[in-house]
């Protein structure tokens, strides 16, 4: 029937009778057939009963009614010209659209795929008052945009499945980008009849197109939880926007769009040229030539991007070989996985700290056992026995705090972090994860992962921080750097009451240990650096640590990965508590870097506070020695932390200090009510604030997102510093500071509101 179609499109383009007289009889030979045909009826009324089509299985992949709509098309005046009767063709049509109206799944992305074969059955029908049935283009069409059915929800109904506010499917990423091809291409076909610019009048489609640029890597290609791989967002999609742009004068837009496309074609990741009729016919013919200014994608791109709706949050940081990203997710809308809270890692130029994928097919063991369930995702799992349903899932997380708010970009960007919650239901066990990206000073970010996990029960359990992450090996040293050597067991086994996934796990070792660890995966690649993933491990009393290899990732691909690790297995690192791991959680600093460059970091030592258990303390000694990161983390914005010198009520407080730690060089605060160290004290207003303070030449860069009050140290004996407040970059107002009257060293200044550019100068 392809033939056909080139035949039909051959005849309209030339006039020439050859291609028609080709065409016509293999056309109507085939539509006659398919005139006797009816769809199969299954006398066991299963699922399969529901979906099937009426040339094949699943009503999504009737993908040959393109080709004989477009043969149809462009045959049509010559039909007419030589009397051939489409009676019988136009009732093939209309049983074919009745049984895609009529059978298929309503409320996921076969909705869709159903809703563009219809679009085109009804663009190529004539009205409705030509058919004694009456189903003709205005029938097909309002069943497509406008009336639902219980098969086949109207596309205005869909679109509402969109998050409103962020323009996020609720799928995994494949699936997700996959929808929005299909909305653009229906539109697109539309348009082409209505010419009322049919994106504008549906925004969330466009939006869409655009959102979807927070599913990327720094490399460009999708993260992959859930039934994802990395990929590239498919160029179409930019295709049919850059064609809608130009066609309505979106100059802007359109040189954006454009620009990216002519990057993947200089890339040699997109050979554009037309594969079909559809992109022959739509696609915009050249591109307009666009510079590094027109492509500009931090309009697209955030420095934190969360959809909930897909349980999902990403932390952004860096560019080129220095860019890092967290992916953080849980579990909901479809496709998804059974991972609790699961983490994808960014780092050296690859997806380092992957995700999985999904298995060899949706009905494989493989799949069911292991790819879709906990112990393939870089999680914590309860007592070997953390599980629930996959695919149509609901267990997200609850993100309780996250700097910066999603899709905002602010002033201060030395500091991302989200801190999610969640009940693992198999065990009923409490989980929190914080998730940190720190600037360094040599621009190579590093990660801080403080994982909680406790049995809401209490009693005996067992907690296990499961990491997987590319290379060739895995080395794990003590705190003096001494190699530990692991030796083989047969635990992680179904056999001593384990998920069945563990059984994946292959060439398994273990050493126990109480003190701080340090664990190194090596990543070798021709011609290239060797890539390292170095992990400060928190200890704790007989930590049983394992090396397993894990199966190959196939959410994997050579954007993401050296090609010559594609089909590996993939090393994995398990830390194993016999213990609640909530007062003493998994502590973990993620230190990428590479073989010939700076490591960004020295040291890292773990503490504790005594008498305030859930407080946890991690200091981060830099690669020059002298400059430290001073972190403290609680469980929550009303918990204390507190010591000579020191008061936290809140969530995180982190200190940049230089010069024997006397100079703060930046402070950030998230979650907090009031801090004080250093001679600061910050207090909120009523609301827990987030606040920032870099050091500057003549004084301070503050921003704050609530109402505070600011106590600092005077900088000098008798100096009056003084803050200038910034609204949309311009000066408002600056008044001096005044004594605190408690303490005659302090200068107290209060912001009634929030600002992101605050200076303090003295």
């Amino acid at each position: 029937m392809e033939l056909v179609e080139d035949a039909a499109f051959l005849h309209w383009l030339t006039g020439e009778q050859k291609y028609a007289d080709f065409a016509a009889p293999v056309f109507f030979t085939y539509m006659e057939g398919m005139y006797y045909r009816d769809a199969p009826i299954d006398l066991e009324k299963s699922t399969q009963d529901n979906i099937s089509g009426l040339a094949t299985f699943e009503v999504i992949h009737e993908g040959i009614v393109v080709s004989l709509v477009t043969t149809y098309d462009f045959l049509f005046n010559y039909f007419k010209a030589n009397n051939k009767k489409l009676d019988t063709s136009v009732a093939v049509l209309q049983k074919w659209g009745d049984q895609i109206i009529n059978k298929g799944i309503p409320d996921n992305n076969w909705n869709l795929f159903q809703a563009r074969f219809l679009t085109y059955i009804g663009l190529v029908l004539e009205g409705n008052q030509n058919y004694k049935n009456g189903k003709g283009q205005e029938y097909f069409l309002d069943h497509t945009f406008n009336i639902s059915t219980d098969r086949q929800i109207a596309i205005k109904e869909s679109l509402l499945v969109y998050d409103q506010e962020n323009a996020v499917w609720p799928e995994c990423a494949s699936y997700s980008v996959h929808v929005i091809t299909t909305f653009l291409r229906i539109f697109t076909l539309l348009d082409y009849a209505t010419n009322a610019n049919e994106f504008a009048n549906y925004p969330i489609v466009e939006r869409a197109a655009l959102a979807s640029f927070q599913y990327l890597f720094p490399s460009g290609y999708m993260v992959g939880f859930g039934d994802s791989h990395h990929k590239m967002l498919p160029p179409e999609n930019f295709e049919l926007l850059v064609s809608n742009y130009k066609k309505y004068g979106q100059k802007d837009k359109e040189k954006l769009i454009s620009g990216l496309l002519s990057q993947m074609v200089n890339d040699g990741l997109y050979d554009r040229k037309a594969k079909d009729f559809f992109e022959l016919f739509f696609y915009t013919d050249n591109l307009i030539d666009s510079n590094s200014e027109d492509i500009n994608t931090d309009k697209l791109i955030s420095p934190t991007f969360y959809a909930p709706n897909v349980s999902m949050v990403n932390q952004r940081m860096g560019d080129a070989e220095n860019a890092v990203m967290a992916s953080t997710v849980g579990s909901f809308g479809n496709h998804a996985h059974a991972n609790g809270i699961s983490l994808e890692l960014y780092a050296n130029n690859y997806v380092l700290g992957t995700d999985m994928g999904r298995g060899s097919s949706y009905w494989h063991p493989d799949h069911r056992e292991f790819y879709s369930r906990f112990p393939a995702h870089n999680t914590v799992v309860v007592d070997g026995k953390s599980d629930y349903a996959a695919m149509r899932t609901y267990f997200p997380f609850k993100l309780e705090n996250v700097f910066p708010k999603s899709g905002e970009r602010p002033s201060f960007d030395k500091v991302t972090f989200s801190n999610v919650s969640f009940v693992e239901p198999k065990t009923v066990s409490d989980q929190q994860r914080f998730t940190a990206v720190i600037a360094s000073n040599n621009q190579k970010p590093y990660v801080i992962d403080v994982f909680r996990s406790k049995k809401q029960k209490g009693g005996r359990q067992k907690h296990e921080y499961i990491y997987h992450n590319l290379g060739q090996s895995l080395d794990i040293f003590d705190a003096k750097k001494n190699l530990l050597n692991t030796v083989l067991t047969d635990d992680l086994s179904s056999q001593k009451g384990d998920l069945k996934g563990y059984d994946y796990f292959t060439d398994k070792s273990k050493v126990i240990n109480s003190g701080d660890i340090q664990a190194v995966f090596t990543l070798k690649s021709s011609e290239k650096a060797d890539n390292f993933m170095k992990l400060w491990v928190k200890g704790n009393k007989d930590q049983n640590i394992y090396k397993v290899n894990s199966p190959k990732s196939n959410a994997l691909t050579e954007g993401t990965a050296p090609k010559e690790i594609l089909e590996k297995p993939v090393p994995t690192l398990i830390l194993k508590r016999e213990e609640a791991a909530w007062e003493n959680p998994f502590a973990v600093i993620f230190n990428p870097f590479m073989e010939g460059k700076d490591n960004p970091i020295a040291n890292v030592s773990f503490s504790s506070l005594q008498e305030y258990p859930n407080t946890q303390i991690i200091d981060v000694l830099l690669s020059d020695k002298v400059t430290l990161d001073w972190t403290v983390i609680n469980t929550s914005e009303s918990d204390i932390a507190a010591k000579e010198g020191f008061y936290q009520k809140g969530l995180l407080s982190i200190l940049r200090l230089t010069n024997n730690e006397a100079d703060i060089e930046f402070m950030f605060l998230s979650g907090m009510e009031k801090f004080e160290s250093h001679g600061w004290d910050i207090v909120s207003s009523g609301k827990p604030f987030s606040f920032s303070l870099e050091k500057t030449t003549n004084g301070y860069a503050v921003s704050n997102d609530n109402p505070i009050t600011i106590n600092m140290p005077l900088p000098k004996p008798e100096s009056q510093p003084e803050i200038q407040l910034y609204e949309d970059g311009k000066l408002i107002a600056s008044r001096k500071g005044t004594t605190n009257r408690n303490n005659p060293n302090q200068v107290v200044f209060k912001l009634s509101k929030g600002y992101d550019k605050v200076l303090i100068t003295y």
